[in-house]
């Protein structure tokens, strides 16, 4: 599903816009929703994740696995 919060669920929501002559016309408000992986019960998953419970530290992002280990230069 796109446009919510796995961590605290928030999702869309309408409202009206309203334009200066007072019109109104429908419109959705939608969370700044990221897919990061995250690192939940020893797991590494892929959720979405709006961007204020990652600036909160809500969630901790699991760091990319380095496949080529450093070289030692004879």
């Amino acid at each position: 599903m796109g446009k919510y919060c796995e961590v605290c669920e928030k999702g869309t929501l309408n409202g009206n816009k309203v334009s200066h002559s007072n019109r109104k016309s429908h419109r959705l408000w939608a969370p700044n929703v990221q897919n990061v992986r995250v690192e939940m019960d020893g797991q590494v998953k892929r959720i979405s994740v709006c961007t204020r419970c990652l600036r909160s530290g809500k969630v901790r992002r699991a760091l990319p696995t380095q496949s080529g280990e450093a070289t030692t230069e004879a």
